[in-house]
């Protein structure tokens, strides 16, 4: 055990919200918190080995900070360890990503664009557009037009504009560090997947606890 003196034995550590590991690698306490410790000991805290990942583990692994704890108490007498914020940290496994070929590629892509394309085209009938442009371009002009293209074209180009406006992307270069709607709502379903993945982890633990 690692002896310290008295007004150096205060660990304050925060665990962090998610993290990315390989496989078969080992996680270190630096891995899945902030430490801040007296000088002394702070180099070996941040190299204390929290988990190995094997073979049996999944995609996700939950670490609890009562366990980061456990770990610390039990190498360094008499420590108090002071925790602040999140309670447990989701560690992802990732694994090696299969290139996607060029054909399946293509037809996502082709999936994709046509069938958005129906989705406007479909949303537009809906809403009978065509004959609102006719009526406002016979209002404007009083004349009558089919295919009043002095109001489709700019609508048609305005609509992809707007597209873009909305997802604040052109293809992988962002526009501004403002987070777009679709990226609020990805970022909030991933939230309600993590407190999922939290509470599912705490379940089977206290039924492993219960079976013994």
């Amino acid at each position: 055990m690692w002896e310290v003196n008295v007004l150096e034995k205060t660990i304050y550590i925060r665990m962090r919200h998610r993290v990315h590991v390989r496989p078969e690698e080992k996680i270190y306490l630096k891995d899945v918190a902030q430490i801040i410790a007296p000088e002394v000991i702070l180099m070996k805290l941040q190299s204390m080995i929290i988990y190995q990942v094997t073979e049996m583990d999944r995609n996700i692994i939950v670490i609890d900070v009562m366990e980061v704890i456990k770990k610390i108490t039990s190498i360094i007498e008499e420590a108090e360890v002071q925790s602040i914020g999140p309670a447990q940290t989701i560690v992802e496994v990732v694994f090696k990503k299969k290139e996607v070929s060029l054909p399946i590629f293509l037809l996502i892509w082709f999936l994709l664009f046509f069938g958005s394309a129906m989705t406007i085209m479909n949303f537009h009938d809906d809403v009978s557009m065509q004959s609102v442009q006719e009526k406002i371009y016979t209002i404007i002009t009083e004349k009558k037009a089919v295919k009043p293209l002095l109001f489709q074209i700019p609508y048609s180009i305005g609509l992809g504009l707007g597209m873009i406006l909305f997802f604040n992307h052109v293809f992988k270069h962002r526009l501004n560090e403002e987070p777009s709607p679709l990226e609020v709502e990805i970022f909030n379903y991933q939230l309600d997947l993590d407190n999922y993945v939290v509470i599912h982890e705490n379940k089977e633990s206290m039924k492993q606890i219960d079976d013994d």
